[in-house]
C-alpha cells in the first residue's frame, strides 16, 4: 500500500462525483442546499433546531429524542461546512445538558436527552464521545480556541483521557479495552459495535491527544482495523451491529445481523482509506459490500444475517444505506463503485418521521464524495 496517496499524506481529496461526471457548480450547489434543508429548512426534512440565544440540537425524528450521535454528527458537519455558530450552539447544548457529572460515568455525555435538555439516560454511547473528540479538534484546528467551553482542544483532549484511563484512577469503566484496545459498545460491557470503529480517528488521537496516550491510539487503529477483517463477512461484506472482541456477531439481544448500526461500517471504511490509504483489505470490503447490494431494489432493502439471508424484516433507514454504501467507493475499484455514486446522487433527502439517520448519513456521503469531509490540520503559529 502505497501511503502517500492518502490525503492525511498528500492534502489532496478525490471528488468521486466530480469523477462521475457532475460538475462543481452542480456538485456545490447540491452541497450548500442539502445543508440548508437540514440545518434551516422548512421540516420536511429538517434535523436541527435552534435552541435559546445560543444553543441548538439535533433531534431524532424517529424516537424524538436527542443524542450524542446525533450532536457529535452535527457538530461534524458544521466544522467540515465552516458553520461556526452553528457548531457553537451545538457543542454549548451537548455540553450543558448531557455532560455528566455524577456517578460512574461522569465525564461522559447521556446518549439521550429530551428537547429540553432533561437526561433521559445516566450513561453513554461511545460513538459520541469519539466524534465528539474529532469535532473539537478539527474545530480548534480551523477556527482557533477561545474561553471554556470553547477551548475545543482542551476538551477534546480531556474527553480523550477519560474515555481511556476511567477505571485506573477514576471510578467507572473506561470506552476502550485496555488490553486489546477495542472501543467497546457501552462501558460496562465487553462486547463491541463494528459501526463504533474509526481508526481514521485514532491515528489522529495519536497525534493530537494527551502524549502519554499515543501508542494507545496508535495500537488502537491498527487494532480496529485488524477487528472489521474478522467481523465483515468474507463474502458479503455484511457486518452485524454488535459483534464479540473475535468478530463474531453478538446476537445475544437480538443485534447479530446486518442492520441500521451496520450500514456506517461501509462508509467509516471509506473514509479510513481516503485519509490513509493504508490497508487493501478495505477495497475488497467495499467491493463485496457494493457487489452484495447491486442486484437489490431500496424498496426492498431488510434486515440481513451477514452470510446474506434477508429477514422479513424491511429495512428501516434505506437512504441512509445508499448513502454508505456510495461512501464505500472512497476504497472501492470494482464493477459497481460508479454506479453506486450514481445511485446515491439520484437519491433524495428523506422526508417522514425516519428520516434524521438517513439525512446523517446522507449529508456525511455528501461531504466525503465531493471531497469535503477533511483532517482539518493545527493552524500554523
Amino acid at each position: 500500500m502505497n501511503k502517500s496517496l492518502g490525503a492525511f499524506y498528500s492534502g489532496e481529496y478525490r471528488n468521486l462525483l466530480n469523477e462521475c461526471g457532475y460538475t462543481e457548480e452542480q456538485i456545490n450547489s447540491r452541497l450548500e442546499q442539502a445543508w440548508i434543508t437540514l440545518f434551516g429548512g422548512n421540516g420536511e426534512e429538517q434535523i436541527y433546531w435552534e435552541s435559546g440565544t445560543d444553543e441548538g440540537y439535533m433531534l431524532d425524528t424517529g424516537n424524538l429524542d436527542v443524542r450524542t450521535e446525533g450532536m457529535s454528527y452535527g457538530m461534524m458537519m458544521a466544522v467540515q461546512m465552516n458553520k461556526k455558530d452553528v457548531f457553537d450552539r451545538l457543542w454549548k447544548w451537548s455540553n450543558t445538558h448531557m455532560r455528566l457529572h455524577d456517578g460512574e460515568n461522569a465525564g461522559y455525555f447521556a446518549w439521550s436527552c429530551q428537547p429540553d435538555g432533561s437526561k433521559g439516560s445516566d450513561g453513554p454511547a461511545p460513538d459520541g464521545e469519539e466524534f465528539f473528540a474529532m469535532a473539537l479538534f478539527f474545530a480548534s484546528h480551523r477556527w482557533g480556541d477561545a474561553a471554556e467551553p470553547f477551548n475545543y482542544s482542551e476538551q477534546a483532549q480531556q474527553l480523550l483521557s477519560i474515555c481511556i484511563h476511567k477505571g485506573e484512577d477514576r471510578f467507572g469503566h473506561p470506552m476502550w479495552n485496555p488490553e486489546n484496545k477495542l472501543i467497546k459498545f457501552i462501558p460496562n460491557c465487553e462486547y463491541s459495535d463494528p459501526s463504533y470503529h474509526l481508526p481514521h480517528f485514532y491515528e489522529l488521537f495519536a497525534l493530537w491527544g494527551d502524549p502519554v496516550d499515543q501508542s494507545f491510539w496508535q495500537e488502537a487503529a491498527a487494532a480496529s482495523r485488524a477487528y472489521l477483517r474478522l467481523a465483515c463477512h468474507p463474502d458479503t461484506g455484511l457486518a452485524p451491529e454488535y459483534a464479540h472482541y473475535d468478530g463474531t456477531p453478538n446476537n445475544d439481544k437480538g443485534y447479530g445481523h446486518f442492520y441500521s448500526d451496520s450500514y456506517r461500517v461501509a462508509a467509516n471504511i471509506g473514509l479510513d482509506f481516503e485519509w490513509f490509504h493504508v490497508d487493501e483489505w478495505q477495497v475488497e470490503e467495499a467491493n463485496r459490500i457494493q457487489a452484495f447490494f447491486a442486484d437489490k431494489d431500496p424498496a426492498d432493502y431488510r434486515r440481513y444475517r451477514i452470510s446474506g439471508e434477508p429477514f422479513e424484516e424491511k429495512s428501516l433507514h434505506p437512504v441512509g444505506l445508499i448513502a454508505t454504501n456510495a461512501m464505500a467507493s472512497l476504497a472501492g475499484n470494482g464493477p459497481h463503485a460508479r454506479a453506486t455514486v450514481e445511485q446515491f446522487w439520484n437519491t433524495p433527502l428523506r422526508t417522514g418521521s425516519r428520516r434524521y439517520y438517513d439525512n446523517c448519513l446522507y449529508l456525511f456521503s455528501l461531504l466525503a464524495l465531493s471531497g469535503n469531509y477533511r483532517i482539518w490540520l493545527p493552524l500554523a503559529k
